[in-house]
Formats: C-alpha cells, sequence, structure tokens
C-alpha cells in the first residue's frame, strides 16, 4: 500500500535532483528542464495531501501551476531562442556578462 509518506519522500527526491540540476548546470536550458523538475516535485506533493485529506484544493492549485509552467516554459524557450541566435551560446557565464 502506497502511503501519503511515500508520496511525499518521492516529492523531496525529485525536488532535491532539480535543486541540484539548478546549482550544478551552467546551460540555460538545463536550468529550465531543472525548474520544470522541481515544480512538479511540489505538484506531486499538492496532489497526494489533497488525496489523502480528501479535499480538491491541492488538486485544482496543482492543475494552476501546471497552466502557469507551460506559460513560463514558452516564453522562456522563446528567450533562449533569442540569446542563441545572437550569442551562439546557451552558458550562463554569457548572460552574466550582459549587464551594464
Amino acid at each position: 500500500m502506497v502511503t501519503l509518506s511515500h508520496y511525499l519522500v518521492f516529492s523531496a527526491l525529485l525536488f532535491s535532483v532539480g535543486l541540484f540540476g539548478m546549482l550544478r548546470r551552467k546551460n540555460i536550458l538545463m536550468l529550465f528542464f531543472s525548474t520544470e523538475i522541481m515544480l512538479n516535485a511540489i505538484n506531486v506533493a499538492f496532489v497526494a495531501t489533497a488525496h489523502a485529506l480528501k479535499n480538491i484544493d491541492g488538486q485544482i492549485f496543482a492543475l494552476f501551476m501546471i497552466a502557469v509552467a507551460a506559460a513560463e516554459v514558452a516564453v522562456g524557450l522563446g528567450l533562449v531562442i533569442l540569446w542563441h541566435r545572437k550569442h551562439k551560446s546557451l552558458d550562463i557565464d554569457t548572460l552574466a556578462r550582459m549587464r551594464g
């Protein structure tokens, strides 16, 4: 039997993988992927908690987060494509040099 604690541990592990990806990668595209992994981990926690409490609010909030994440990906990937066309690189260090 899979309990709420199993889902929450899975969610924590998934969030940790995404956080590790955010801290270790230097590629802008991989940063977006890591962000999506972390958002999905939060969604798993919301849905599992909502199911355990017999409440639909967590599922509705997770659905809202999925819609926001899809919009974030659409805008973010557009910016990444423009950045790659201009600078011919997706390295995060080139983005840091853009200041000023």
